[in-house]
């Protein structure tokens, strides 16, 4: 059998962190699906394991340091999350869109971070909407074969209160057939 060679093992170490990045944006579009879905249903459980033990979840600068405040561990962050989920549901739609990913992945540290611009619309169960976009920055720790989120910061760029809800009950306008 033919020695392993430094080409080798560069492509192995290549393979792994592109599997280890494909598995942290997974792990943050999990997070962001279930915080859409949010509401009395929810399963905080499910939400609160993306997180390691001792994650760290807060909200940065002027705006978003006083609305979200700091969360140290998994249980004050689900307990944090399950202020949404009673009734009447403080969402009545939600939505994050990301996009701008930087990710980047230490497999021999089993480390990543990430970065992305968020963009929410959202209406709320008291009839105003608004649209939000914010920073998203994020650090990741691989235990046990699983990639968990390490520290979760946002901090928002703007808050746009919006005249209507964002979901209308008019018929959607198609051509004529």
């Amino acid at each position: 059998m033919p020695k392993k060679t430094s080409v080798d093992d560069d492509i192995l170490l290549r393979l792994e962190t592109l599997e280890a990045e494909k598995k942290v944006r997974q792990c943050m579009n999990t997070y962001m699906l279930l915080c859409d879905q949010l509401g009395a249903e929810s399963e905080l459980n499910r939400l609160s394991e993306l997180f390691s033990e001792d994650a760290i979840w807060q909200g940065k600068g002027k705006r978003y340091a006083k609305t979200f405040g700091r969360y140290e561990g998994r249980d004050a962050i689900a307990d944090m999350f399950s202020a949404y989920t009673k009734e009447p549901a403080h969402f009545e739609l939600n939505a994050h869109f990301l996009c701008n990913e930087l990710i980047n992945v230490d497999v021999t540290n089993k480390s990543a971070n990430g970065r992305w611009m968020l963009i929410q619309p959202s209406s709320f169960s008291s009839g105003k909407s608004q649209l939000s976009c914010a920073y998203i920055s994020s650090e990741f720790i691989c235990q046990n074969n699983t990639w968990l989120i390490h520290s979760f910061t946002t901090e928002n760029i703007f808050s746009r209160p919006m005249a209507e809800p964002w979901n209308s009950a008019e018929a959607l306008a198609v051509p004529d057939k």
